[in-house]
């Protein structure tokens, strides 16, 4: 594999898990610098120490502040020299059927998912547009595309998520700031690992591809948009769901 990405400093929301976890990687691997943020610090340590190559950082942050979203980027750009790539990819779920969906469970998800995603976006822009030139990436869901029993916060969550990837491809393409979203199906995470036989072995046979997406089969794609191969996409969703929906 090349080092495509060499030189370059990448941020990842909810990078100490999961998805976000294996996006740090990918991006690392593929030369960039990765700050990884998260809610716990300790756990950001632990992926930031854990990367390929050298140089990258580790930062707490909660989404939803507005205040403390731009003093993260504040930092990351003082201490890693500049800001190239936005990886959105924070997320929680609080799933309900809608008449029981509490306005605490409507706000933790909205506000996590769409609002962080908004707020990193524009502590960022300002810099990749003086800068002419960055890649930001939101992590959205096929859930988005479709709406899900029992997720209506999630769902609308999501979907936001490509409004706002549309509107600000639309806004920063001018000064060479590409923004798009993948929106991963089912992927094997630590709330799917505890699935029992039966409940996995439904999933899958909606699956064309017959199996659960990895972290590896999301973060590939996220180094794709974040590379010089893809300049000239934005405003795009990609679809990271073995054939859920077709």
């Amino acid at each position: 594999m090349t080092q495509e990405l060499a030189g370059r400093i990448a941020l990842v929301t909810g990078g100490s898990r999961g998805i976000g976890r294996a996006i740090a990687a990918e991006l690392s691997a593929a030369g960039a610098m990765v700050a990884v943020a998260g809610r716990d610090l300790e756990r950001a340590r632990q992926a930031a120490a854990e990367l390929p190559g050298t140089g990258h950082g580790a930062y707490g942050v909660d989404v939803t502040d507005a205040a403390a979203v731009d003093e993260l980027v504040r930092k990351v750009e003082g201490e890693l020299g500049g800001l190239d790539i936005l990886v959105n990819n924070a997320g929680v779920t609080a799933d309900n059927l809608l008449v029981r969906l509490g306005e605490a469970e409507w706000d933790l998800v909205v506000d996590t998912n769409l609002k962080g995603a908004f707020h990193m976006t524009r502590a960022v822009a300002k810099g990749m547009m003086r800068r002419r030139q960055g890649r930001i990436i939101n992590i959205t869901s096929v859930v988005g595309l479709t709406g899900n029993k029992g997720q209506a916060n999630y769902a609308a969550s999501k979907a936001g998520m490509i409004g706002l990837t549309k509107a600000v491809a639309k806004e920063l393409a001018s000064r060479n700031v590409l923004c798009n979203a993948v929106a991963p199906g089912f992927i094997e995470t630590e709330m799917t690992a505890g699935l029992g036989d039966a409940a996995r072995g439904a999933l899958q046979a909606q699956i064309a591809l017959g199996r659960l997406g990895t972290g590896a089969d999301v973060a590939g794609v996220v180094r794709f948009l974040a590379g010089p191969a893809a300049s000239y996409i934005t405003g795009q969703v990609l679809v990271v769901d073995g054939g859920l929906v077709i």
